[in-house]
C-alpha cells in the first residue's frame, strides 16, 4: 500500500468511526478476511471472526438504534467516549509505520477526524430530534448511511477523490459546528423557561 493510500485510509477510518464505528469495523474486517483490501499488518486484527463477530452485532444494534428518535442522541452520548479514541487507533493502524511522530501525527488526524464528525452528526441530530414527526430522524440516518458507504467506497476504490472531497466535507462540517451549537443552546434555553430554571 503506498503512502497516498494510507493516508487515504487513515483519514477514511478516522471519518468514517465518527459516523459508524461498529460497520466500519465490521465491514472492513470483513474485506480484509475475504481478501478484497489487502490491510496493513495493524489492522488485521480487524479479520479476525472474533472481532468481526462483535462488530457485527454492535453495528446492528446501532443501525436500530440510530433510527429511533431520543434513542439515537443518547447513543450518541456514549458513543462519544468510543467513536474518537476509535477512529484515532485506527487511523494509527493504517499509517503502517513505526516512526513515533508518523503514529502521533495518523492519531491526531484519526481522532480529529472521528470528532469533528461526530460532533456534526451528534449535533444536527440532537436538533432534528425537536421536530414532533419522526420521519426526518430516519431518513438524515439512511442519508448518513449512504455517505458512509459512498465515503468508505471512495476511500478504498479512489483515494485521491476521496481526499479532495473529505477537504470540502471537513470545511462544511467545520461551518456548521457553530450553527448547531447556537441550535442546541436555543432548544436547551426554551426548555429551561419551560421548567423555571434561570440560564
Amino acid at each position: 500500500m503506498d503512502a497516498i493510500s494510507s493516508f487515504a485510509l487513515a483519514s477514511g477510518l478516522g471519518w468514517a468511526s465518527g459516523f459508524r464505528l461498529y460497520a466500519t469495523v465490521c465491514v472492513v474486517g470483513l474485506l480484509g478476511r475475504f481478501h478484497y483490501v489487502q490491510l496493513p499488518q495493524a489492522l488485521t486484527i480487524l479479520t479476525h471472526p472474533a472481532v468481526i463477530s462483535v462488530a457485527g452485532i454492535l453495528m446492528l444494534v446501532e443501525f436500530l438504534a440510530d433510527k429511533i428518535p431520543y434513542i439515537d442522541s443518547t447513543w450518541d452520548a456514549i458513543q462519544t467516549f468510543v467513536r474518537i479514541p476509535a477512529g484515532a487507533l485506527l487511523a494509527v493502524g493504517a499509517m503502517q509505520s513505526a516512526d513515533p511522530m508518523t503514529i502521533t501525527l495518523a492519531g491526531l488526524l484519526g481522532g480529529s477526524l472521528a470528532g469533528v464528525t461526530h460532533a456534526t452528526k451528534a449535533g444536527s441530530r440532537a436538533l432534528i430530534n425537536t421536530s414532533p414527526e419522526p420521519v426526518s430522524n430516519v431518513v438524515t440516518s439512511f442519508g448518513e448511511d449512504g455517505l458512509w458507504l459512498s465515503g468508505g467506497w471512495l476511500a478504498l476504490a479512489h483515494p485521491m477523490v476521496f481526499m479532495s472531497l473529505l477537504i470540502i466535507l471537513v470545511l462544511v462540517m467545520l461551518w456548521m459546528l457553530p450553527k448547531i451549537w447556537r441550535g442546541i443552546t436555543l432548544v436547551l434555553g426554551k426548555i429551561m423557561r419551560v421548567f423555571g430554571v434561570n440560564a
